[in-house]
């Protein structure tokens, strides 16, 4: 089990709890803890994201392992989660300044929509972490281009 992935994706995990639970205390009416919550989920997902492009950087990305008759189906799938976790990233940006500049009500339709986003995000998240390591053995290292596209 790769260690950089595997924390990776650990502060995926930890950030949606933590975005569920911060939904949570918002809907019991508690927006202290909701924002504290709620900016822990930021720091986890920004965490990921440092660790993430500090591996791609420094190392490059693990190409799919798996039997060949899968690549193409989980090439898909990958480049389906990076567009919706690009997305979620701009959604969460904009509901995080939305809520610091005191924009609630924009921030109240919003942040139920990037939550959402942010889930799907990380259940991929996971499911990539377990297509490339834990399922199948992960395929060479390699750059970010051919990790994606197999070339």
């Amino acid at each position: 089990m790769p260690v950089l992935p595997t924390i990776s994706t650990a502060f995926i995990i930890l950030s949606a709890i933590l975005v569920a639970i911060g939904w949570r205390f918002i809907v019991k009416g508690q927006p202290k803890k909701h924002k504290k919550t709620m900016i822990a989920a930021a720091i986890s997902a920004l965490l990921f994201f440092i660790i993430y492009a500090s591996r791609t950087i420094f190392i490059g990305n693990t190409s799919f392992g798996g039997p060949d008759h899968l690549e193409i189906y989980y090439t898909i799938f990958l480049i389906f989660h990076i567009m919706l976790a690009t997305v979620g990233a701009i959604f969460g940006i904009v509901t995080l300044t939305l809520a610091f500049k005191r924009k609630i009500s924009v921030h109240r339709k919003v942040g139920p929509v990037t939550s959402i986003i942010w889930f799907f995000t990380a259940v991929t998240g996971i499911a990539v972490y377990l297509l490339l390591y834990i399922l199948y053995d992960g395929g060479e290292t390699t750059s970010l281009i051919k990790a994606i596209l197999g070339t």
